[in-house]
Parts: C-alpha cells; sequence; structure tokens
C-alpha cells in the first residue's frame, strides 16, 4: 500500500505498459483515472481491477493529440479523484520505415501523440499540481538516446520527450513537481505487432540481435516484474528527490558513458 490515498493519471492504460502500471498503482492502494483511446479494453481492465485490489479507478476516453480533450478530462478525473499528485504519461505510438522513405503522415501523427501528447499532458498536470507539488512521468525510449535505424520519425519523437522532460523539471522544481522519464525495453502488444510483420529471417536476426545488446538475459522484459515496481517507486514519496532523470529499464542496454 504504498501509494494509499494517492490520486494518479495514467495515459495509454487500456493495454500493455499502461495496463500493468494502472494494475500495479490499484494493488498499493491509489485512486487511478484510466485515459486511453481503447475504450472497450479501458473499461473492461478497470472493472477487473476494481473489483480485485483495494484501489479505485476509473476509465476515461481520452486522445492526448487533442489539447482540448486532455484539458477536458484532467478537469473531470481531478474532480472524482478529489485532485492530483502523479501524472504518467504512456501513451504512444511507432511506425517503422527508412528514413528515406517516411511520410508526412506518419511523421505527423507520431508527432502528434508522442510530442504534444507530451506537451498537453504536462501542462494539464502542471495546472493541477502547481499549487500543491507533485510527480510527473513520461515515457521516453532507448531510441531517443541511442536512435532507432528503421524508425527515425519515433525515435526523434522520443528524444524530444526527453529534452522536454530535462527542461520542465528545472522549470517546475520551484512548484515541487518532480518530471523524470523512464525509457524502457518491455515487451508489449505493440512490439507483438512488430515482430508479425517480420519474415522467419527476419526475425531470427532480430532476436540474435536482442541478445547481443541486452546484458540481462538477452530478451526484453516484462512490464509487471520488470517496469510496474518502478513506476510504483517514482509515484511515491520515496522519489520526491530525483527529478530530470531518465530511468532506462533495459536491462543494461543504455550503459552509462
Amino acid at each position: 500500500m504504498q501509494l494509499a490515498g494517492r490520486n494518479i493519471i495514467v495515459t495509454g492504460g487500456a493495454r500493455g505498459i499502461g495496463a500493468a502500471v494502472v494494475s500495479a498503482y490499484l494493488r498499493e492502494g491509489a485512486r487511478v483515472a484510466s485515459l486511453d483511446v481503447l475504450d472497450e479494453n479501458g473499461q473492461q481492465l478497470v472493472d477487473e481491477l476494481t473489483c480485485r485490489y483495494p484501489g479505485q479507478a476509473r476509465y476515461h476516453h481520452c486522445d492526448i493529440a487533442d489539447a482540448d480533450q486532455v484539458a477536458e478530462v484532467f478537469a473531470d478525473a481531478t474532480g472524482w479523484m478529489g485532485g492530483l499528485d502523479v501524472m504518467a504519461n504512456i501513451a504512444g505510438v511507432e511506425r517503422t520505415a527508412p528514413a528515406q522513405d517516411i511520410g508526412r503522415e506518419h511523421w505527423d501523427l507520431i508527432f502528434d501523440v508522442n510530442v504534444r501528447g507530451t506537451l498537453h499532458t504536462n501542462q494539464a498536470a502542471f495546472a493541477h499540481l502547481r499549487a500543491r507539488g507533485g510527480r510527473i512521468i513520461n515515457f521516453g525510449s532507448a531510441a531517443g538516446i541511442s536512435g532507432m535505424p528503421g524508425a527515425a520519425h519515433y525515435a526523434a519523437s522520443k528524444g524530444a520527450v526527453l529534452a522536454w522532460t530535462r527542461t520542465v523539471a528545472q522549470e517546475w522544481a520551484a512548484q515541487r513537481i518532480t518530471v523524470n522519464a523512464v525509457a524502457p525495453m518491455i515487451w508489449t502488444p505493440m512490439y507483438d505487432a512488430h515482430r508479425a510483420k517480420m519474415s522467419t529471417e527476419q526475425l531470427a536476426e532480430h532476436d540474435r540481435h536482442l541478445a547481443s545488446i541486452i546484458p540481462l538475459g538477452g530478451r526484453l522484459g516484462d512490464a509487471e516484474r520488470d517496469l510496474a515496481p518502478v513506476m510504483v517507486f517514482l509515484a511515491s514519496e520515496g522519489s520526491g528527490f530525483i527529478t530530470g532523470q531518465t530511468l532506462c529499464v533495459d536491462g543494461g542496454t543504455v550503459a552509462v558513458r
């Protein structure tokens, strides 16, 4: 019950990493507003988890690329919870293509969700946290640190998220708001879809590559086992003197140089 009494908004909470984080927060006693555009998945998950865990949860439809929608949903969610202590912005999209073939449609989609979505959710959280302090947790990627051949637009968007996080952490420290990012290498439904596009030969080469770059185990981590405990820590009182950081939950792939 590390998060008992805490009011938390999680974007992208309907499946994958977001679902694992919503589950962990409820298990630790928090009130959670889960936001997503996958309404059936999101509502079903909340219904299941609230029967299982001590925390309370509600699902809200929210496209984080829409600033007006974000402001409205944040107001509704914080009204129900009675305030806001933590905002975890997990929602994101990924597309792959060689750099020379990236089209405007996919570039705009990725930046609308990953970058503008970060702007919208962080600004909305700031409006509710500025008087009392709190936690903002953004989602970056190793792609934003080391690059990602075949997904330059995704890597560029995550690089922007990490730069934004470092900057607003400095600006908002005066309001006692910590802002950190997580760069995970975690097995997700999005990753399953990515693997499904590969041929047998490509998949074998991909797995050999992962085995060579991930020191701990040679494969992507598990959301509930490897990432959720980190997210609980970042939402807790224990992380109060950490800000402007990118925590790489990646089995040692991105090492400090």
